[in-house]
């Protein structure tokens, strides 16, 4: 790969040699804190490119490469080959990019991936993997990460998290987030028994709207004792209506006692939940992310087979944006909001959230989110984060994934966002170069160092 792909010219080059050496703060990604604890090296290339990143998955069905070379039981190295396969004719979408900057930066390989390669640069990286002892924790490392901020269910023992805060030997700090999917979605199978585990693992027996979140703090406490930061929810649907804790009792009781509730009874539990959360949060001083316009498991039998995570989701309808300014401005009225971040899934959103954003005090924009983090995607974030909202208070990139190869994403958002600040004063849209520098280490890097809390 060429040293300058994505930078658009000499101010974009200059900006990015003040961007390309930061630390990176990844305050949300789905990395196991297991694997990082455990941190055993790995063996192939393709156990760390395959094994779990829904991107690559997603990518070779496209390709047409049946699922047994994917997810099933077919060797590492018939995936690699296959995905190798596939890779050439990928143009346009960001693996064509971020595979090529994996082997580069990982495994010291800079050439092309393609099926005539494949055999070759499989038997290399693994011999660079052998001779390195490979694992989770050097790749960490390697990258400069100085923060990690894992996905953890409120029922999560946080085992692994204590661990790691407890080892001298690992510098990367490594805290859980409260992610609540499971405690709001009361329709869907198993439920009841979710609630059971809440319920144990709280010290608090859940028969009420009240106890449940008298539960929901008790593992706040929990997770704050463990240095979360963050929360978060990412489910498809989002409510219309705030129910009242007379009501979302009632719905909870429902389906408790094994009863269905209607679609109205749903949502207005839903958004009792969301303001809730939203006042726990706040009174807890933790940040509240909400994951917007995303449809779970479309593929009913690719779920029923693998179940979730498996490369299948997709962008859901866009969320109503007053049904979300009614759930912020309830929180608000009630004492102030939890500094919030907001992302969608369906970009058609993005000049709408930083609309929103600009009406509370402590609202952001967060960063182009999964399927809109390529070139375009980001570019259309930066573009409504700058015109609507002030740019210099954004947190910049985050990895949402769970390979541990996953961050020369950052370089690559690092790349764009200077070649978009660059853009903007070359046209003629900036007076004063100056600051631009800064303004790229704040995004990058200070912004996010100082809300978590550290000093510089």
């Amino acid at each position: 790969m060429r040293d300058d792909y994505l930078l658009s010219g000499e101010l974009a080059k200059s900006l990015y040699e003040r961007a390309k050496a930061l630390p990176i703060y990844d305050y949300h990604c789905h990395l196991n804190p297991k694997e990082i604890w455990e941190d055993k090296p790995f063996e192939t290339i393709g156990e760390i490119w395959l094994g779990g990143d829904h991107y690559k998955w997603r990518m070779m069905r496209g390709a047409g490469i049946e699922e047994n070379r994917i997810t099933g039981d077919a060797s590492f190295k018939e995936k690699f080959l296959a995905y190798a396969s596939a890779l050439p004719l990928a143009v346009g979408n960001p693996l064509a990019v971020w595979s090529h900057a994996e082997l580069k930066t990982c495994f010291g390989i800079d050439r092309p991936l393609n099926p005539d390669t494949a055999e070759e640069i499989w038997e290399e990286a693994n011999a660079y993997i052998k001779k390195t002892n490979m694992s989770p924790r050097k790749l960490i490392e390697s990258f400069g990460v100085e923060f990690i901020g894992t996905t953890d269910d409120p029922c999560d023992s946080l085992e692994y998290h204590e661990k790691l805060a407890a080892d001298p030997t690992f510098s990367v700090k490594v805290t859980p987030s409260f992610r609540t999917d499971n405690l709001m979605t009361l329709r869907r199978d198993g439920y009841r028994d979710y609630i059971a585990r809440l319920s144990e693992c709280s010290g608090c027996a859940i028969d009420s709207f009240p106890s449940l979140m008298e539960a929901a703090e008790k593992r706040i406490l929990s997770f704050k004792e463990r240095g979360c930061v963050f929360t978060d929810v990412g489910i498809t649907d989002f409510p219309n209506r705030i129910a009242s804790e007379k009501e979302a009792t009632e719905t909870l009781s429902a389906v408790l006692a094994g009863k269905s509730v209607t679609d109205e009874a749903y949502l207005g539990f839903l958004g009792s939940v969301f303001v809730a959360l939203g006042k726990l949060y706040r009174k807890h001083g933790l940040v509240m992310q909400l994951h917007l316009g995303a449809y779970r498991n479309p593929n009913s039998a690719l779920f029923a087979s693998l179940g979730g995570d498996c490369g299948c989701d997709c962008i859901g309808k866009a969320v109503d944006g007053g049904d979300l300014i009614r759930i912020l401005d309830a929180i608000d009225q009630d004492g102030g909001l939890p500094e919030t971040i907001l992302y969608s899934l369906n970009p058609s959103m993005n000049d709408q959230l930083a609309s929103i954003a600009g009406s509370f005090r402590g609202v952001k924009l967060g960063a182009a989110w999964w399927f809109n983090d390529h070139t375009f995607g980001i570019r259309q974030v930066l573009n409504s984060l700058s015109s609507i909202g002030y740019l210099g208070g954004f947190y910049g990139m985050l990895t949402d994934s769970r390979s541990f190869l996953s961050y020369p994403r950052h370089d690559y958002f690092r790349r764009i966002l200077c070649s978009f600040v660059a853009d903007l004063y070359e046209s003629g849209q900036v007076a004063d170069a100056s600051a631009l520098p800064l303004l790229i280490e704040k995004i990058c890097y200070q912004n996010i160092k100082e809300r978590i809390g550290e000093s510089r």
